[in-house]
């Protein structure tokens, strides 16, 4: 080409604006000098980028120029025409594409053609993604279990569920890496039978990260796993380990909110399948969720539960989905009084059950049950909420009541501890421990949200943590403040399973203080807090 002619010898004003105006122009002919420039670089940076850029811009518009490209015996011409194949998708370039890595050793030249594969996604291009989903390299085993989960690619589910197992291994489950969180993202789009059952089979994965993602993809697929799901609650817990399955199959259906699987947890109770405490909690928040009607009927059975803890969750269920049935159920159960009806208005106070409050509150023997329970509260929050529910009714006696409660404040120099749960009636069980022994609760429904409390300069003096969270899991949350100047010692209590063992290795490993089993009862927690906190 005329205008390249003696480019070597011109000064870089005119080689910048004559490139410019090739890239431009995007003409052909000027690829053999330009392929020259290439191969053979003018060792002024600057220059020689434009030289690729221009080479680029020319092939984006030529697929055959860039399929005789992949063919040259310069390595770096082939790089660059594999790149341009994929960033542009062409498909006739898929066959030259696969040439290129049928005995190629280089990993790194591999990975290119399998990410222009990728972009190009050809039907062509899913035998080398089986074939390379094992491999050794990381980044290109992630890569093609990704693949074949867009491929939605059936006969590769043994082979990921393999991958999946071996995840759980003795050897590696400490860790998560990121080809097994492709490889449960990719089961979960494949979406066989097959594909479900083997991600269901391993909601109790050792790694709670891997749990997570296995949460996080069964909820976002809707009712279709709800059958697999159902299956832990064929029959009794016979061991810990068909307990925790129970318990988190609730989660995932409770989290997934159809009513089929409101469904399946009423007819596990009526069956007599759900009997250990940690399955019932999870099942009633799980239907606290759904909110089917059958699910609301089962919910006023489990007012009958005498652990607090249970309680709590009933009435935090109970709480959203009132109405005129569920009031007056707790009518008569108020108005029997005795130390029965005091847990329950307790429960209703400690939850900031508002709902359940200002419907049962137009009775004047609830109204007052109701608000003296919450005068035993010396929690802030939960005293405040009720004072504005009150003064939102706006009559004589909610104004009365309303000055009746205590001003409740956090003392000057008190004590703080950050608490998190993904369970809004766990939190509230927390917060009434705390308040109780006279600490400063700050609350959290997930790792990253602890966290927040920190980025803001709260420094708490002890830690509470679920094990299992959205967004962040204790694990996560551990290594954060362990990893933050000035948090090294202070004391983390970490909630988990009975069968939790493996996790609790983990857990000490990262810098958990101290375990608290559930079920527990709330003497157990502040017994623990008194310890660390004196």
């Amino acid at each position: 080409m005329e205008k390249l002619s003696g480019f070597r010898e011109k000064d870089y004003l005119e080689q910048v604006t004559l490139l410019y105006e090739i890239d431009k122009a995007k003409d052909t002919a000027a690829l053999p000098e330009l392929m020259d420039l290439f191969m053979n670089p003018t060792r002024d940076q600057a220059v020689d980028r434009m030289v690729v850029n221009a080479l680029h811009a020319i092939l984006a518009t030529s697929p055959q120029a860039t399929i005789e490209g992949l063919a040259s015996p310069h390595p770096g011409v082939r790089t660059l025409c594999v790149q341009v194949s994929g960033e542009s998708r062409f498909p006739e370039a898929t066959p030259a594409l696969l040439k290129l890595i049928e005995t190629e050793t280089d990993q790194d030249f591999v990975y290119e053609v399998l990410t222009a594969l990728s972009r190009i996604k050809t039907p062509e291009g899913l035998p080398s993604f089986r074939k390379h989903m094992t491999s050794e390299e990381p980044y290109i085993s992630t890569l093609c279990v990704s693949m074949l989960g867009t491929y939605k690619d059936a006969e590769s589910v043994p082979a990921l569920v393999a991958m999946l197992n071996d995840s759980d291994s003795d050897t590696r489950y400490e860790q998560c890496d990121l080809s097994t969180w492709e490889v449960v993202k990719a089961l979960a789009a494949i979406g066989t039978d097959e594909a479900l059952a083997s991600i269901t089979a391993k909601l109790r994965h050792r790694n709670p990260t891997v749990r997570r993602i296995i949460t996080d993809c069964l909820t976002a697929m809707g009712e279709r796993p709800i059958p697999f799901l159902a299956q832990a609650f064929a029959q009794k817990a016979a061991d810990t380990a068909a307990v925790d399955q129970q318990t988190l199959a609730a989660n995932v259906l409770g989290f997934i909110g159809h009513k089929k699987g409101a469904d399946v947890l009423v007819a596990a109770i009526d069956r007599g399948v759900v009997e250990h405490a940690n399955v019932k909690y999870a099942v009633y928040e799980a239907l606290g969720r759904i909110g089917s009607m059958k699910g609301v009927i089962c919910l006023m059975d489990g007012l009958d539960e005498s652990d607090e803890l249970i309680l709590m969750a009933v009435v935090t269920a109970l709480d959203r989905h009132v109405n005129p049935g569920i009031l007056k159920n707790l009518t008569g159960r108020l108005a029997a009084r005795g130390p029965v009806a005091d847990q329950l208005a307790r429960a209703v106070a400690s939850a900031r059950a508002l709902n359940i409050f200002t419907g049962l509150y137009a009775d004047p023997a609830m109204a007052e049950i109701l608000v003296n329970a919450v005068c035993l509260s010396k929690d802030p929050v939960v005293v405040e909420a009720f004072r504005e529910a009150l003064s939102a009714l706006g009559t004589d006696q909610a104004k009365a009541h309303a000055a009746k409660l205590p001003d409740v404040t956090a003392k000057a120099g008190a004590k703080k501890a950050i608490a998190a749960d993904d369970s809004k009636s766990m939190l509230a069980l927390y917060r009434n421990i705390l308040t109780d022994l006279g600490v400063t609760p700050l609350t959290a429904t997930n790792g990253q949200e602890a966290v927040d409390h920190l980025d803001q300069g709260e420094v708490p003096d002890l830690v509470i943590t679920d094990m299992n969270m959205p967004v962040m899991d204790g694990m996560e949350l551990t290594n954060k403040i362990r990893s933050t100047p000035g948090l090294e010692a202070v004391p983390i209590i970490m909630v988990t399973t009975e069968s939790e063992g493996s996790q609790r290795e983990m857990a000490a490993k990262a810098g958990v203080t101290d375990f608290l089993t559930k079920p527990f009862k709330p003497a157990q927690l502040a017994e623990l807090v008194r310890k660390y906190l004196g």
